[in-house]
């Protein structure tokens, strides 16, 4: 119900005017009367306002300055100025932009209808507009269907975010735990799902924190009202006063602290006032942890990777690990895994990541804890039967190009191109399958065809032979050819076919 306040200084044109408003089965109430503009000041600081009727001419204070004052108390306020037909030239010429409208005395019904249903469409309008921060936050489905009537405009705010507890039973949206959570019903509040999976919002006007002696004691009241409702949850109280516009940005942050500090085996209860300027908890330990792991991965040392793993999981069980902690240190294993991956197996890589999100979905610690040792397992598999399966064939594929064209300058970038893979990828294939680097393995393809050009065509001059193979010049050829074979390419080719360049 939006609140309506009638100012008019002729009692029975004020008896009539509120017997309209009453009887226009409209979603309105009339919360306030005043004979004067003074009166109708003074009772903006006992009822929130939506619209207000008000006489031009009253003693004390006309209308005018009755608006003007008003709209600095609530600038959303929409206001109607009322007045006889001798003073209508003087109130339209008079209406700026802090007046939404007039009537013209004496006030008929259906004109004051129509005036009425206009400003409640824009009060509408403009809190459906104001809502869009929500629909950031919120599931998609519940700020759609979330309708919430004037009294969530009227009152400052306080809210808390609340999220299931790792590895616990499935939060309800609606109903208990969150009714007993606001243990008066008389405190307009409302709980609302959000974007985040587990994650809750709930909004109340902020004339709950009378009913406690401090935030502390709230934030304590309500974490003990959701525990004993059977609602395992950790949660962040913002307790300060806020405009209903201001939510959603406060939201963010405030989740982000919980996103830092909430722990696996003990729900908390955060004051946001007194943690959001702390410094964020280090995660130096965890990425130790995750790169002694990452290293056994590498090395593909299995064995000791489970072994270690398994006691790992039971270490956590009996200590106060961070949820942000856990998530990390799978996700580093996971990075670890991907990076042994051939280059092309995306589906590997998705398994992978699929698999991972659903360990943190899991129902109890325990199924989490062996999911983790199962997948892990899978991922060395993964690993495996990717090296073997595609590093044999391309690396079969790239030694047939580099043969085919000994008498080019073929370089990573072009094999790059050729293949659509990464240079690191090539390199490391390279690498593995010959024991050499690339630039050692093809510059050795060069220097073995070169002596096969001095055996087969010994009239060819070493010069080239060396332009031939596209080396740089004759002086560089000599210098890797002595390299490679232990000889000078002359002293090579008179050993072999007692001629020399000069012959």
């Amino acid at each position: 119900m939006y609140n309506v306040l009638i100012a008019e200084d002729s009692k029975p044109i004020l008896r009539n005017i509120k017997g309209l408003v009453e009887s226009s089965g409209l979603p309105v109430r009339v919360v306030a009367t005043a004979a004067n503009g003074e009166e109708a000041l003074a009772a903006f600081g006992l009822h929130a306002i939506d619209i207000m009727l008000t006489d031009i001419r009253m003693p004390k204070m006309d209308g005018l300055a009755l608006i003007d004052q008003a709209k600095k108390l609530h600038p959303k306020l929409k206001a109607v100025l009322i007045s006889g037909y001798n003073d209508f030239e003087y109130t339209r010429k008079a209406i700026n932009l802090q007046v939404n409208d007039y009537l013209l005395k004496p006030v008929e019904k259906s004109q004051l209808t129509e005036v009425m249903k206009n400003l409640l469409a824009q009060l509408a309008e403009e809190q459906d507009h104001s809502l869009s921060g929500f629909h950031e936050i919120l599931d998609r489905d519940a700020v759609r269907e979330w309708r919430p009537g004037p009294e969530f405009y009227r009152e400052p705010k306080i809210f808390f975010v609340i999220r299931k507890q790792p590895f616990a039973a499935a939060m309800p949206v609606s109903g208990t735990p969150f009714e007993a959570a606001v243990p008066d019903a008389a405190i307009p509040s409302w709980a609302l799902p959000t974007i985040e999976r587990d994650q809750l919002l709930l909004i109340a006007d902020a004339s709950w924190l009378k009913r406690s002696e401090s935030s502390a004691d709230l934030i304590e009241d309500v974490r003990s009202r959701l525990l004993d409702d059977g609602a395992q949850a950790s949660l962040v109280g913002c307790l300060t006063p806020t405009e209903w516009t201001q939510i959603p940005e406060k939201y963010r942050e405030a989740a982000r602290l919980l996103d830092d500090r909430q722990l696996v085996f003990k729900p908390v209860a955060l004051d946001f006032a007194l943690y959001r300027d702390d410094p964020e908890p280090s995660f130096e330990e965890v990425d130790r942890l995750g790169g002694a792991f990452a290293a056994m991965i590498e090395q593909m040392n299995k064995d000791r990777f489970m072994l270690m793993l398994s006691e790992q999981v039971a270490k956590w069980k009996r200590g106060n690990v961070r949820f942000a902690e856990l998530k990390r240190f799978v996700r580093s294993i996971e990075s670890a895994f991907e990076s042994l991956l051939e280059e092309g197996d995306g589906a590997d890589a998705a398994g992978m990541h699929k698999r991972r999100e659903d360990l943190f979905g899991r129902p109890s610690y325990e199924e989490f804890g062996s999911g983790l040792l199962e997948w892990a397992e899978e991922c060395f598999s993964r690993v495996k039967s990717s090296n073997r399966k595609s590093g044999d064939e391309l690396f079969e594929q790239m030694d047939g190009y580099l043969r085919t064209n000994l008498y080019s300058s073929v370089s990573i970038p072009d094999l790059v191109r050729l293949f659509h893979v990464s240079p690191s990828y090539i390199s490391r294939i390279i690498k593995r399958f010959s024991g050499k680097t690339f630039v050692h393995y093809y510059t050795e393809m060069k220097i073995n065809e070169a002596c096969k050009l001095m055996e087969t065509k010994p009239e060819m001059k070493i010069r080239e032979i060396a332009e031939a193979l596209c080396f740089a010049d004759q002086h560089y050829f000599s210098k890797v050819f002595k390299e490679r074979v232990g000889v000078s390419p002359l002293e090579y080719k008179m050993s072999r076919t007692g001629r020399s360049d000069t012959e």
